[in-house]
């Protein structure tokens, strides 16, 4: 379960042990943290955690892009190995046979009959998914089975 207690405790460890890409990557999650705590005015659950999470993975991967375009070699590199430290913090993706199950079982918990009750069936499927799954792949996945063929 993800806390804002355990990166604190986790800096705190990597500041001891002298590991300057594993504080340099909980202070920006961290810093991150604190102003969705501000915006939010309280604390965050879990979800809203991995949610900060899957954002800092999205934007290590457009720096890494954007780094390996621009000949930046060491950055592109810095940024591969900030992603590899998240994503330990975040839950197992699943498997596209995983997702496709879950997907039809949100089908037919909703009773959907076509492509008119993706919505439903969204809503249904995405706390499940949550953090595990791309929303485009879940959507298109949806789609493609409301959709007669």
């Amino acid at each position: 379960m993800l806390s804002r207690a355990q990166f604190e405790a986790e800096l705190k460890q990597a500041m001891r042990s002298g590991d300057d890409l594993r504080k340099r990557t909980l202070r920006m999650v961290l810093s991150a943290i604190q102003l969705a705590e501000v915006e939010r005015r309280g604390p965050l659950d879990e979800a809203a955690l991995t949610a900060i999470l899957q954002r800092e993975v999205k934007t290590r991967h457009e720096t890494i892009a954007d780094a390996d375009k621009a000949g930046r070699v060491e950055l592109a590199q810095a940024s591969k190995d900030e992603l590899t430290l998240l994503q330990a913090y975040l839950p197992q993706a699943l498997t596209p046979q995983e997702l496709e199950s879950l997907a039809r079982q949100a089908i037919l918990a909703t009773g959907a009959q076509g492509p008119q009750d993706m919505g439903k069936v969204m809503k249904e499927l995405k706390p499940q998914v949550q953090g595990r799954a791309d929303g485009k792949v879940v959507s298109t996945l949806v789609r493609d089975l409301l959709t007669p063929s």
